[in-house]
Parts: C-alpha cells; sequence; structure tokens
C-alpha cells in the first residue's frame, strides 16, 4: 500500500508546481492588457508596470524561499505545501478581480511567498527519493515547471480573448481544487527524528548560499552554474512572446499554439526520456548535454528566418531540460537528510535572482536591438546572449566535477 500512497504525492508534487508557475505563466500574454484596461496607459507604460511587478515578486521569493525550506525542515513539507496552494489561490482571486494596478501589487506580492514553497516540494522528493530514481523524480519537477508555464501562456493567451480575467479565475480553481486534493492523499515525508530546529541565521537567504559557498566549493560551482541556465532560460520564457511579435508578426493564438508544443516536447523529455538517460549515461553526461542542447536550441532561435523553424529548433532547446534534475539529484547527493530544505531553498533563490536579472537583462539587450535606429535590427539578440551564458554554465558546471573528485580523494 505503501507505494500507490507515494505515487499519489508524487502526483500532488506536480501539481504543485505545476500550479505555481501557471501563474507565471497566464500573466504573460494576459497582463500587459490588464494593465492597459486597469490603468488606462499605453503598452509603453504598462511595460513599466510590468518590470516592477515582476521584481516584486522575484523580491518576495528570494525573501521567503529559505523561510519556507528551513520551516520544512522544522515542521514537516506537508503544512507548508497547503498552505502555499491556499495562498496561491487567494493570490489569483486577487489579480481577478483587482480593482486597480495597486491591488495587482498585492496579488504578486502574496503569489512570491507561497512560489517561495516550491523549496519544499523539491525537498519533499529529495525525502522520498534514492539513487538514479531522485534524478528522474526531479525530471517530473521540471516537467511541472516547463508544462505550467507553457500551458499558463496558452492559457492565457485564449481565455484573455473571451475576458481578460478569466485565465486568473481558472488557476484560482485549480490552486483550491489541488490543495483540498492534497488534505486527504498528501503523506508527510519528513519524519519527526529527522526534524531539526527552525534557526533564522540559516533562513536568512543571503547566509545560506554563503553557508554553502564557504563550506562546499563543489557543490557552490554547480549552483553557480545552475543560476546561469536560470537567467538564459528568462530569454524564452519572458521575452517568446515579444520576439515572435517583433519578428514574425504572430498572433496571441500563434504564440499559445507554440506553447502548447513546446509543453508536450518538455514533458516527453523531463517526464519520460530522462528516466532512461539518467542511469544509461549518468548525471554528470546529462548536465553536460543537456547544457550544450540548451545553447544550441537557443542560437538556433536567434537566427530563425521563417516563423515554422520555431517549432523545430524548440527540439534542441527542450533536450536542455536533461541537466537540471541532474544537476539537482547531484547537489542532494551533497547534503544530510535534514539539511535538504535549507538545499532547495538555495535553489529556489537562485531561480529568484534569475527572475530579477534575467527578464530585466535580457529585455534592455532585446530593446537596444531593436528600437535603436544606430544599431542592426537584430531581434534574437537575447537569444544569441543566452546561447553564450549556456556555454559559460558547461564550463562551470565541469570544473565543479572535477573539485568533487578531488574531495572524494
Amino acid at each position: 500500500m505503501a507505494k500507490p500512497k507515494k505515487n499519489a504525492a508524487l502526483g500532488f508534487i506536480f501539481i504543485t508546481i505545476f500550479i505555481d508557475v501557471l501563474g507565471l505563466g497566464i500573466i504573460i500574454p494576459v497582463l500587459p492588457k490588464l494593465l492597459q484596461v486597469l490603468g488606462h496607459i499605453d503598452v509603453s507604460k504598462a511595460s513599466t508596470y510590468i518590470g516592477w511587478l515582476t521584481f516584486v515578486y522575484a523580491s518576495m521569493q528570494f525573501a521567503f524561499a529559505s523561510v519556507m525550506g528551513n520551516l520544512s525542515d522544522r515542521y514537516g513539507r506537508r503544512p507548508i505545501l497547503l498552505i502555499s496552494l491556499f495562498g496561491f489561490g487567494i493570490d489569483y482571486l486577487v489579480m481577478a478581480f483587482s480593482p486597480t494596478i495597486l491591488w495587482l501589487f498585492v496579488g504578486r506580492t502574496i503569489a512570491g511567498i507561497c512560489g517561495a514553497s516550491t523549496s519544499t516540494a523539491t525537498a519533499y522528493i529529495a525525502d522520498v527519493s534514492t539513487g538514479s530514481k531522485r534524478a528522474a523524480n526531479f525530471g517530473l519537477v521540471g516537467a511541472a515547471s516547463a508544462v505550467g508555464l507553457i500551458f499558463g501562456i496558452a492559457l492565457g493567451a485564449y481565455l484573455s480573448g473571451i475576458n481578460l480575467r478569466l485565465p486568473f479565475m481558472a488557476a484560482a480553481a485549480f490552486a483550491f481544487a489541488n490543495g483540498f486534493y492534497g488534505l486527504f492523499v498528501l503523506p508527510e515525508s519528513l519524519a519527526p527524528k529527522y526534524r531539526r530546529k527552525f534557526e533564522w541565521g540559516r533562513a536568512n537567504p543571503f547566509l545560506s548560499l554563503l553557508r554553502i559557498y564557504k563550506k562546499r566549493p563543489a557543490l557552490a560551482s554547480l549552483l553557480t552554474a545552475t543560476a546561469i541556465v536560470y537567467i538564459a532560460q528568462k530569454a524564452v520564457e519572458y521575452l517568446l512572446s515579444t520576439y515572435l511579435y517583433e519578428k514574425f508578426n504572430w498572433t496571441p493564438a500563434s504564440v499559445g499554439t507554440l506553447g502548447i508544443f513546446v509543453g508536450l516536447v518538455l514533458v516527453g523529455i523531463q517526464g519520460g526520456l530522462i528516466r532512461y538517460t539518467v542511469p544509461k549515461f549518468g548525471q554528470q553526461k546529462n548536465i553536460v548535454w543537456g547544457l550544450i542542447f540548451y545553447a544550441i536550441g537557443l542560437a538556433l532561435i536567434a537566427f530563425a528566418s521563417q516563423g515554422w523553424m520555431l517549432y523545430l529548433f524548440m527540439i534542441p532547446y527542450c533536450l536542455g531540460g536533461l541537466s537540471g534534475p541532474a544537476m539537482q539529484a547531484i547537489a542532494t547527493d551533497e547534503v544530510a537528510k535534514n539539511e535538504q530544505g535549507e538545499l532547495q531553498g538555495a535553489f529556489a533563490i537562485l531561480n529568484s535572482i534569475s527572475l530579477i536579472v534575467g527578464p530585466l537583462l535580457l529585455s534592455y539587450v532585446f530593446f537596444f536591438f531593436t528600437k535603436s535606429p544606430k544599431t542592426i535590427h537584430f531581434p534574437g539578440a537575447p537569444y544569441l546572449l543566452a546561447s553564450i551564458l549556456m556555454l559559460i554554465s558547461t564550463v562551470i558546471a565541469v570544473r565543479s566535477f572535477k573539485k568533487s573528485e578531488k574531495t572524494a580523494k
């Protein structure tokens, strides 16, 4: 009877992370229009609000990632996850019925705090997984994140055609439904004997990262490589719609269709293929080749000359998803069981930092190469930069493997 419960719990974690990222995806195509309606402003002014809303969300996630992770090490994973889900439901309702732009900031603040629970979700998987299955189960996390984002973009694109607030209502329904479902099927994964006292020092996001970087140089290098990957991924996550509108004059519905295609490919790779590649080739090779595939895919997207090519070029980019779960699996093997929440909190912190840095950096690169009359018109510039970042991450990851081997000796 234990296995069905375990499978049900993993399914719940998948849906939880899916709903977490779904909110980000929904906002990408819908938020500009909603801001125009609420603020009676043009697209140019709306873009500045989008930047600040992203900043607020990422800042809250950054501030609370270690807190959530450490709370889960103290009180268990289950209560933190359930509180987070119901919090997401409230956030989506606030966004759906916001009468002014100010209320959107309230919603993003709630979402950032609740989104910090991703560290708890990944710690849960670390609790119930061992060996090569750990990387495979982390592949489910990657698949959930990818599908949540892409499905969110598609959902936002299609439902906003009916009503601008409908996508947020749908996301709220998903969050509340999964929360109530979790009350009945989600068991606690962290036994009381493995729990530890909550310490504010370890919950400080800066100190948490600093502690890892001081004590474990190999792990620190791997986390650095991961942070660079996160930043580069923002080119697809936050600029794809803008890029397609600018270069190929696509419609929101066309972007949504591409999003569904990418989501299906990612599910196949991170939810299925990685269960074959990790046992056969090992985690290190999955990381290296995954990062190389990322670099190739991003470079191809940068120089695409026809819109249909995006469907083809997204395949190598999606194969890059082989790297993320393997990175997390190697990292989790480096720390004790009662430190998994703190480690996954560190991953969440890096993701939050990338969310602050990535969209801002890459959007300004896009702006520079599309708006300035003194420069070459090159909408693919952010993708070329992201490709270079992936290659840099590959070098750092390989160096971390060498450091780990020296430490082992």
